[in-house]
C-alpha cells in the first residue's frame, strides 16, 4: 500500500503557484481556508457573477474572480463544483487556461467518464479527501486531517504526482495519509460505495426494517429507535475497531442474531445485485442515466425527496429528535427509550396499520425489555 504523509511531500510546489479554487460550497470553503492557512498566498476563489458564493468568499477575505478570469490567471485550478456541470464548465475554461497549467479534481467521475477531456498540455490530478467539507476544515484546525486519495490522469509536466501530494498536504490530508489510486478506481469504488452500501443500500435497509415493524403493529417510535436511531451506535463501533470490535461490544443475543439472521437478509442474491450495480457504473450506464436525470431537472430525485419527507419514518424521527433536543437543551440526560417515547404522532403522519391499543402496549413493553437486554456500547 503506497501511503504518503507530510514528510514525503514538498508543499512548496503548491505554495509557490497561483491557485484558484473553483466553487465555494461545502468542500470549496474548506479547501480555500486550509490552503490559505498552509501558506498558499497567491490564492483566489472562482465563482459565477450571479452566485451568492462570491460575497461569502469575499467576506471570508478571499480575492474573487469569475471562472474564466481565474483560468487565465492560475497555475492550478481545483474544480469543486457539482460533477454534472463539469463538462460545460471546462468548455468555458479551456480557451483561457494557461499552457502547462494544472487541473485538480476531488472526484474522478467527470474525467474518467469523459465529461471533461482536458487539453494534452495540462497536468490533471486527483486529490479526494475522504470526508465532508466541514470535516476537512475541522480536522485541519485540530492539527489533524482526513485521509486522502491521490491520482493522476495526465502528467504533462512530469510533476503531476508531486503536485497532487503537495496539494493534499496543504489541505491537511498528509497528516492522516494519502493513498495512491487512479481516476477510474476512485470513481467506480466511490459510486459503488454510495449506491450499494453507504447511501442507497443503508437507507433502503433501514426503511424496510422500520416498515416491517410498523406493519406488524409495533409503535413507530420504537421501530425508529431500533432500526434507525441506534444505527449510529453500531457504525461508531465498526468505524473504531472493525467487525471484531462490534462483536465484542454487543450482547451475545445480538451477536448470535447477527450471524444467524444477517445472511438471510443480505445473502448471495444481494451480492449478485450489487455486482449489477457495479456493472452499470463500469459500463457507463449510471453516468448516462445521471446526466439525463440532471437534464430533466431532477424529476426522480425530487419525487423521492418529497416521498421521504412525508413518510411516517421521517415524521417519527423528527418527533424523537425534538424530544431529545429539548432534554439536551435543559441540561438533562436523555431519557431511557421507554420514557422518551411519550411522543404523539405528528398530525397526518399516518396511523398504525395493525394492532389495537392493547397490542401496541405489549409491543412497547417487548421493545423496552429488548433494549434493556443490550449491552451499553463502549465509546
Amino acid at each position: 500500500m503506497d501511503v504518503r504523509y507530510d514528510r514525503d511531500c514538498d508543499v512548496g510546489l503548491i505554495q509557490g503557484r497561483r491557485v484558484a479554487v473553483v466553487g465555494y460550497g461545502n468542500q470549496g470553503r474548506a479547501h480555500a481556508a486550509n490552503l490559505r492557512d498552509s501558506g498558499v498566498r497567491d490564492l483566489v476563489v472562482a465563482a459565477r457573477p450571479q452566485s451568492p458564493a462570491r460575497q461569502q468568499a469575499a467576506e471570508a477575505g478571499f480575492t474573487v474572480m469569475t471562472p474564466e478570469e481565474a483560468a487565465a490567471w492560475a497555475d492550478v485550478l481545483f474544480i469543486l463544483t457539482p460533477d454534472e456541470g463539469h463538462g460545460a464548465l471546462y468548455k468555458t475554461l479551456e480557451p483561457h487556461l494557461r499552457k502547462g497549467a494544472a487541473l485538480g479534481f476531488a472526484h474522478g467521475l467527470s474525467v474518467h467518464a469523459g465529461l471533461v477531456r482536458p487539453r494534452a498540455d495540462l497536468d490533471v490530478f486527483l486529490l479526494a479527501p475522504k470526508g465532508a467539507g466541514w470535516a476537512v476544515r475541522a480536522e485541519y484546525q485540530k492539527g489533524s486531517g482526513v485521509l486522502g486519495l491521490a491520482g493522476v490522469a495526465q502528467d504533462a509536466s512530469g510533476q503531476a504526482w508531486e503536485l497532487a501530494y503537495a496539494y493534499g498536504a496543504a489541505l491537511g490530508c498528509g497528516r492522516a495519509g494519502m493513498l495512491a489510486t487512479s481516476f477510474g478506481e476512485e470513481m467506480e469504488t466511490d459510486l459503488f460505495g454510495e449506491q450499494a452500501v453507504l447511501c442507497g443500500g443503508m437507507m433502503e435497509l433501514v426503511k424496510a426494517g422500520f416498515e416491517t415493524l410498523v406493519e406488524r403493529g409495533y409503535a413507530p417510535e420504537i421501530a425508529y429507535l431500533e432500526c434507525v436511531h441506534e444505527l449510529k451506535l453500531v457504525v461508531d463501533l465498526l468505524y473504531k475497531g472493525g467487525l471484531g470490535h462490534v462483536s465484542r461490544s454487543i450482547s451475545n443475543t445480538a451477536e448470535y442474531g447477527a450471524i444467524s439472521k444477517g445472511p438471510k437478509v443480505v445473502g448471495a442474491n444481494v451480492k449478485k445485485r450489487m455486482g449489477e450495480v457495479l456493472d452499470a457504473i463500469q459500463d457507463g450506464t449510471f453516468v448516462r442515466d445521471f446526466m439525463v436525470e440532471n437534464q430533466s431537472g431532477g424529476i426522480k430525485m425530487n419525487a423521492a425527496r418529497r416521498r421521504d419527507e412525508h413518510s411516517l419514518q421521517e415524521h417519527t424521527g423528527a418527533a424523537l429528535r425534538s424530544v431529545l433536543a429539548r432534554q439536551t437543551k435543559q441540561g438533562t440526560q436523555p431519557l431511557p427509550p421507554s420514557q422518551a417515547l411519550i411522543v404523539l404522532q405528528p398530525e397526518g403522519a399516518g396511523t398504525e396499520s395493525k394492532g389495537s391499543k392493547k397490542e401496541r402496549g405489549k409491543a412497547s413493553k417487548a421493545g423496552t425489555k429488548a433494549h434493556k437486554s443490550k449491552k451499553k456500547a463502549k465509546s
